[in-house]
């Protein structure tokens, strides 16, 4: 992401973890976006206070109001951006907001399947629709026929937990729902793919590894590490945890 020259970005889960590393990110570039859209559940609570301090600093980061799982709420945040866009299309859309349970097969029950399948598939799929006419008119608005991130892209954040090949760390972290979810959403960026390139809209799945945030602890690598490609060659790095450990959102 180095080279990313693009004019605005959206990254959902913002206040934290991945999220926040991105923002932080995206804020240092040589050449920082317009616009970067910081997206999260409560966005004057007290988890948001690192991305509310870098608000206070980058007249060019907005934080949007957004509930993945709610579509009243994802049309608001697509309203709110297109609002300040004036005109001109969203570049890059990263749906990284997620949630994780902890629990053995036995114990996953039809309330956190439900839960972690509405956060971590339906949410990105309902965003992508509601943000395609941006990214559309990004699309539409870059010169060249090829497909990259700074021309118009839905960036999926994965994970190699959803490898059917892999099943990575069975013995060690079931997480039924996580992987199942992810599994799905890594179905649905290959159907993005086919779906919007004839828009000229990049669609890709990214496994970030194992990272030092609520949900893979403090032995993952320093947020801000090297993501990985989901497919062709899934890369180790799904969080070693005991499977009693709570569910987290990001």
């Amino acid at each position: 992401m180095g080279e990313l020259r693009v004019r605005s970005v959206l990254v959902t889960g913002a206040n934290r973890g991945i999220g926040l590393g991105f923002v932080r990110h995206l804020l240092g570039l040589p050449n920082p976006p317009e616009w970067v859209f910081a997206a999260c559940r409560d966005p004057k609570g007290q988890r948001a206070q690192e991305l509310q301090n870098l608000a206070s600093k980058h007249p060019n980061l907005v934080i949007i109001p957004l509930e993945v799982t709610k579509p009243a709420s994802i049309k608001a945040a697509a309203a709110s951006v297109g609002e300040h866009l004036k005109g001109s299309g969203l570049n890059l859309l990263i749906n990284n907001a997620g949630m994780l349970v902890y629990k053995t097969l036995d114990a996953e029950t039809q309330e956190d399947m439900s839960q972690v399948y509405a956060t971590n598939t339906i949410g990105p799929l309902l965003l992508s629709q509601a943000f395609l006419p941006l990214l559309k008119k990004a699309a539409q608005g870059s010169p060249g026929s090829g497909l990259s991130c700074s021309k118009a892209a839905i960036i999926n954040i994965s994970s190699i937990g959803g490898s059917i090949k892999e099943v990575y760390l069975w013995k060690d972290v079931q997480c039924v729902s996580y992987r199942c979810s992810k599994a799905a959403l890594n179905m649905l960026t290959k159907c993005q793919s086919l779906g919007y390139q004839e828009h000229g809209i990049l669609c890709a799945a990214l496994h970030p590894g194992w990272v030092q945030t609520d949900m893979g602890n403090t032995a993952g690598e320093t947020v801000g590490a090297l993501p990985r490609w989901v497919h062709p060659s899934p890369c180790a790095g799904f969080p070693r945890e005991a499977v009693v450990t709570p569910s987290y959102r990001a």
